[in-house]
């Protein structure tokens, strides 16, 4: 089950972080095809936020064919995303020490993303993500 984390300091609209978290949680393996995504109450209840914020995500996610509603009984995941490795792989636990590495030499949150996403436009340039 994926628990929305909202950021209301990101700029990022409400629903989008729930569309980007629920496409995360696809490409990790943690939702898989047939999962039910929390019901809109619950996420209200754990982010307070409007209700009608969460239909929003739900209903980007359905258009792009990753969920789909069953009347009556919540919003499943038809699809996956891409070949990550899974959240227990090898390389998330290299890259949590990588991470560490940088956090332990004065880097913040910030610094760090964004030498990750320079050295991922070098490697992956001229792909489309």
């Amino acid at each position: 089950m994926v628990e929305y984390r909202i950021d209301r300091r990101s700029g990022v609209a409400t629903y989008l972080q729930i569309v980007q978290q629920t496409k995360h949680a696809l490409r990790l393996g943690l939702l898989e095809p047939g999962d039910q995504l929390p019901t809109a109450r619950a996420v209200v209840e754990a982010t307070a936020i409007n209700p009608n914020t969460v239909l929003k995500a739900y209903r980007e996610l359905e258009r792009e064919g990753l969920v789909e509603a069953r009347r009556g009984m919540g919003t499943f995941v038809t699809r996956s995303l891409g070949a990550a490795q899974p959240a227990d792989s090898p390389l998330r636990e290299e890259l949590r020490e990588w991470a560490g590495r940088a956090r332990s030499s004065g880097m913040d949150k910030d610094d760090v993303a964004a030498l990750i996403t320079s050295v991922l436009d070098q490697i992956f340039e001229g792909e489309q993500g």
